[in-house]
C-alpha cells in the first residue's frame, strides 16, 4: 500500500476534555505463575527430533519443509535454527515455508518480509525460504469442502511443523492455537484460511479439525514440535509429536499453556490504555483474554476483566499498519489512524469473517486527548478517580502503571515499586510516563 493510499484523519480535539483531570499512577510489578524456562533450547529441540521415527527412516538428500508463522515467538528462531542444523547433519535438505494463512496481505513477498522481521532469513537459519501463495488440493471434508495445502510443502519429501501452543483469541475448545491450526490454516495459505473461516465459529470448531486430520494423512508431514512458553515468554516445554499424535499433543499441552498465560489481576478497570498493539503481539492486535473483549456476534465475549473504556495509542512497527483488532477499542490517536494499511486490515478481517474487528474507534488528535476522553466517558464524576491501567502491550504485563484505586487491590498479585506521580505529556500531547521496557 502506497503512502498516498493511507487514510488521513483530522486532528479532532473536543474542548470539554481539555481540563479533564487524570489520576496519578504508580509502577507495579505483577507476579505471574513461575514455570522455569528450559536451560538450552537447542538441546531440547535436538532431543525432540531424535525421537522422530519418520526422520530416522528418511533417505539422505530428502527435502524437508519447515513451517514458520507470523507470530513473534521469542524462542522459535532458535528452535528452527537448531532443527535446520539437525536436519543437515542427518543429510537432509531443509527449507522454510511461510505458514501463516492470509497474513502479509496474502502476498508471497510480504510473507517472506514478515519472516525476516521475526529473524528468519536464509543467512540466520542456514537454509532457503520458499514462499508462494500457490496451493494444491489434497482432499475434501465430509461437507465437500476442498482441502488446500501449500504447494511447496506438498512437494517436499517431509514436513516439520513447528509452532507455539496457546489459547486462541476467539474460541475456547480442546484444541485452540498450535500445531493443528498451523497444519490447517497456516499451510492452507490464504485460500485455506478463507474457506475455514467462511463458516465462522462452525468453521473453526468443526471444519478445522477435520481439515487438519485430512492434511496430516495426505501431506508428507513427518513430525511436529510444540512449544509452550512461561509467563515471561521463554520456552518452558519443547515436545515432539509424530503426525498421528499432533492433535492429542495440542490438547494435552493447551491447559499447561493457559496456566502460564499472564493476566491483569483486576476484575474491573475503568480505563485501560494500551501503548502499542499489532499482529506480532496477538492475532487480534491485542490479546482478547487480557482486554476482556472478543466482540464476535453470536459468540460469548470475554468479561474478565470488565473494562469500560479501552484506548490505543499506537501500532507496533512490525504491524505495518495492520490495525486488525482496533474494533475492540473505544479511542485511538490520529497518528495511529493515519498509519493504517486498510488493504492489509480488510484482507485479514474479511478472510477471518470477523469484520467487527476492523471498525475504527473514536479518533482524536493526540495521546493526551485520547486518555482524557477515556477518563471523561468511563462513568466517573471525576476522571481523577478513574481506575486507570496503562500497559505496554497485552504481551508485556510484567510492569504496568496503575492508579491508586487499583493499587489498593493488588494484594499478593504484585508489588508497587514507587510513589504516585502525575501523568506527564510533551507539548505535542505524547505520553511521557511510560511502562518500563
Amino acid at each position: 500500500m502506497s503512502e498516498s493510499d493511507r487514510p488521513v484523519f483530522p486532528a479532532i480535539r473536543l474542548p470539554h476534555f481539555a481540563d479533564e483531570p487524570l489520576p496519578e499512577v504508580v509502577t507495579a510489578k505483577l507476579h505471574h505463575p513461575v514455570t522455569p524456562p528450559l536451560n538450552d533450547v537447542a538441546t531440547a529441540t535436538r532431543a525432540a527430533l531424535d525421537k522422530s521415527r519418520r526422520f530416522a527412516a528418511l533417505k539422505s538428500g530428502a527435502r524437508v519443509a519447515i513451517t514458520c508463522g507470523s507470530r513473534g515467538i521469542q524462542s522459535k528462531p532458535a528452535v528452527v535454527a537448531s532443527a535446520v542444523a539437525w536436519l543437515k547433519e542427518k543429510g537432509f535438505a531443509p527449507f522454510i515455508v511461510p505458514a501463516m494463512g492470509s497474513h502479509g496481505g496474502a502476498r508471497a513477498d510480504s510473507q517472506t518480509a514478515l519472516l525476516a522481521e521475526l529473524g528468519y532469513t536464509p543467512d540466520s537459519m542456514g537454509c532457503d525460504i520458499e514462499s508462494s501463495m500457490e496451493v494444491v488440493q489434497i482432499g475434501a471434508t465430509s461437507q465437500g469442502i476442498p482441502v488446500w495445502f501449500d504447494k511447496n510443502a506438498s512437494e517436499a519429501d517431509a514436513i516439520l511443523v513447528i509452532n507455539r501452543i496457546k489459547a486462541h483469541t476467539s474460541f475456547d475448545r480442546e484444541i485452540e492455537s498450535g500445531l493443528t491450526k498451523m497444519v490447517a490454516i497456516g499451510l492452507g495459505k490464504a485460500e485455506g484460511a478463507r474457506l475455514i473461516h467462511r463458516l465462522g465459529a462452525v468453521g473453526y470448531l468443526d471444519v478445522l479439525p477435520e481439515w487438519a486430520a485430512i492434511a496430516i494423512e495426505a501431506a508428507p508431514i513427518a513430525y511436529a514440535i510444540g512449544i509452550v512458553e512461561n509467563a515471561e515468554k521463554l520456552a518452558a516445554i519443547i515436545e515432539g509429536a509424530e503426525p498421528q499424535d499432533i492433535m492429542a499433543t495440542d490438547a494435552r499441552l493447551l491447559p499447561v499453556a493457559k496456566s502460564n498465560t499472564p493476566k491483569l489481576p483486576f476484575e474491573q478497570i475503568d480505563v485501560l490504555v494500551v501503548e502499542r498493539m499489532g499482529k506480532n503481539i496477538s492475532g487480534t492486535g491485542m490479546d482478547t483474554g487480557v482486554v476482556g473483549r472478543s466482540d464476535i456476534r453470536g459468540r460469548p465475549s470475554h468479561d474478565n476483566p470488565l473494562i469500560h473504556k479501552l484506548a490505543v495509542l499506537g501500532l507496533t512497527p512490525e504491524a505495518h499498519g495492520n490495525g486488525l483488532g482496533l474494533g475492540l477499542a473505544d479511542f485511538m490517536t490520529q497518528e495511529a489512524a493515519n498509519s493504517l494499511d486498510l488493504y492489509a486490515m480488510y484482507m485479514n478481517s474479511c478472510t477471518s469473517t470477523f469484520t467487527e474487528r476492523v471498525r475504527l474507534p473514536v479518533v482524536l488528535a493526540d495521546e493526551k486527548e485520547v486518555i482524557q476522553a477515556a477518563a471523561a466517558t468511563c462513568w466517573r464524576l471525576d476522571g481523577g478517580d478513574a481506575r486507570l491501567c496503562i500497559i505496554r502491550s497485552t504481551l508485556h504485563l510484567d510492569h504496568i502503571l496503575i492508579s491508586p484505586a487499583l493499587a489498593e487491590e493488588l494484594g499478593d498479585k504484585g508489588e508497587v515499586l514507587d510513589s504516585p506521580k502525575p501523568l506527564q505529556f510533551d507539548d505535542a500531547g505524547r505520553l511521557l510516563t511510560r511502562c518500563q521496557q
